[in-house]
């Protein structure tokens, strides 16, 4: 299997290609630098993201809470990771770091607020 893609690792934006060789091994070109090989072959064989969102916050001067997953999660289980966020309602203060949603799916993965919000 071949598959091109550009890398996200640094700015150059670097365009790739992937293939798997017969035995099961992977041989990444097009790359600048040293951390493009592994990004790819992650890309490939397990594919994470970290998810950006937010959450409801009650007593606080905006209606939402930007939160973050700490560490980037499988990115077959995003949609059932947002239908679980999409449930959870915090009440202020909250403080950047906070953990919201403690082990996200069981992935051994917190949920955090990426912004400070005092009560109103």
């Amino acid at each position: 299997m071949k598959k091109d893609m550009t890398c996200i690792v640094c700015p150059i934006g670097c365009q790739m290609t992937i293939e798997e060789k017969a035995d099961g091994t992977y041989e990444v070109t097009g790359n600048s630098c040293k951390r493009g090989p592994k990004y790819a072959i992650n890309e490939m064989t397990n594919p994470t993201r970290v998810i950006p969102t937010t959450v409801v916050i009650e007593n606080a001067m905006l209606p939402r809470l930007p939160v973050k997953t700490a560490e980037p999660i499988p990115k077959g289980q995003i949609f059932d990771a947002m239908a679980v966020i999409n449930q959870v309602v915090v009440k202020a203060p909250i403080k950047t770091g906070d953990v919201v949603i403690k082990n996200l799916l069981n992935l051994g993965i917190d949920v955090v607020a990426t912004r400070t919000m005092d009560k109103c």
